[in-house]
């Protein structure tokens, strides 16, 4: 068997010991050759039940199935060598109980070969997150708005503006990382209680939407790279794909209609091996 040289990826261990040290680089992922793009740059690719969003079409996430995370964590280990992959546990998959959660936890896992799972903070979570820690399955967890409760919040709003959801955000965080949380998203809060989050827990956070008093930071690639002609205020577009693709629609339509495409240098000639 001859001997192949394969690149160590970024373990759950070394991720959490980032703590108040070089910031995480992470970025959501769903497919092979973005996390192929990606990896390079990246300590954590997180496949986000955002995918429902942003490759389904849905309006929320929460209509994301386990075969669906399953089917999109497998393209990015695929596309991947390097980082950390970390995949949702999508809605209704682990709420009920941590044997729910292990199961669902283990399965994604198994059939996909990732790194870790990443669980929404809500009522109950934290034992869960003991449950599967004590197990063998590092998870991440999810604390301030919360995507998969859209329909109790009544929306995708910022967190942590009175002083009764601030000290939820910072119980639920506080929570998480006493159950062995390897690492915490905090998402759409104040620049304050992304602070005190940070301050007040032993794992590393990763903001989003939580400025950089953070341990890290995570974004939609899709909005990072302008793909869209809305993106949330705390998304920097760093390109403008959106603009990019239309261009280089426009141009293959025009030459198809005016039949220059294709052309010479694309067609295939009788004796030759071009």
């Amino acid at each position: 068997m001859s001997k192949q040289t394969v690149s160590k990826r970024v373990t759950a261990p070394s991720l959490r010991a980032r703590k108040g040290a070089e910031k995480i680089v992470a970025l959501t992922a769903y497919t092979a050759p973005m996390a192929q793009l990606l990896d390079p740059h990246c300590d954590l690719l997180l496949v986000g039940d955002s995918l429902g969003m942003v490759v389904h079409g849905l309006s929320t996430t929460v209509g994301v199935t386990v075969e669906m995370m399953i089917l999109h964590g497998q393209a990015v280990m695929r596309g991947s060598t390097q980082a950390l992959v970390a995949i949702d546990l999508p809605f209704g998959s682990y709420e009920r109980s941590p044997e729910q959660a292990f199961d669902t936890a283990s399965r994604i896992m198994m059939e996909t070969g990732a790194q870790a799972v990443k669980v929404e903070a809500a009522e109950g979570v934290a034992d869960s997150i003991a449950f599967l820690t004590g197990r063998g399955i590092p998870v991440i967890g999810h604390v301030g708005l919360r995507p998969q409760a859209v329909n109790l919040d009544g929306g995708f709003k910022a967190r942590g503006r009175n002083d009764a959801e601030r000290e939820r955000v910072l119980a639920e965080a506080r929570a998480t990382d006493e159950a062995g949380a390897i690492a915490m998203v905090v998402e759409g809060v104040t620049p304050e209680l992304a602070a005190e989050v940070t301050a007040a827990v032993g794992c590393p956070t990763i903001g989003i939407g939580a400025s950089s008093a953070c341990d890290g930071q995570i974004l939609v690639t899709e909005d990072m790279l302008g793909l869209f002609d809305w993106t949330p205020k705390f998304v920097r577009r760093y390109a403008d794909l959106r603009g990019a693709i239309e261009v280089g629609a426009a141009g293959y339509a025009a030459d198809v209609r005016a039949a220059s495409f294709p052309g010479e240098a694309e067609e295939y000639r009788l004796g030759t091996r071009k």
